[in-house]
């Protein structure tokens, strides 16, 4: 049997039921489209591959390694004051 990690401290993310959340948004999210399309058992088994395929990338990267490459892509920009703009490469004094 694999190990089941539980979460020991208050940052860590959140679980429904055995499953991390970001472990089942891939899932869901194909799911979802497959009702729209009426192709709900091909996306089901396309949605397992996927958070199959995305368990093994997160697990051979660093924490948070998701949400930076987001960040960095400009897909997830963050409207604080100290945080710079993801299109600005170059800074200039």
């Amino acid at each position: 049997m694999a190990t089941l990690e539980l979460p020991r401290h208050v940052d860590d993310p959140p679980n429904l039921l055995l499953w991390r959340i970001d472990d089942l948004v891939p899932f869901f999210l194909m799911l979802v489209i497959g009702i729209l399309i009426n192709q709900t058992t091909l996306f089901i088994l396309l949605g397992l591959l996927v958070t199959r395929g995305y368990g093994r990338f997160r697990e051979s990267r660093a924490d948070g390694f998701a949400l930076h490459a987001l960040y960095w892509s400009g897909l997830m920009p963050l409207r604080h004051r100290t945080t710079p703009n993801p299109y600005s490469r170059c800074y200039l004094p």
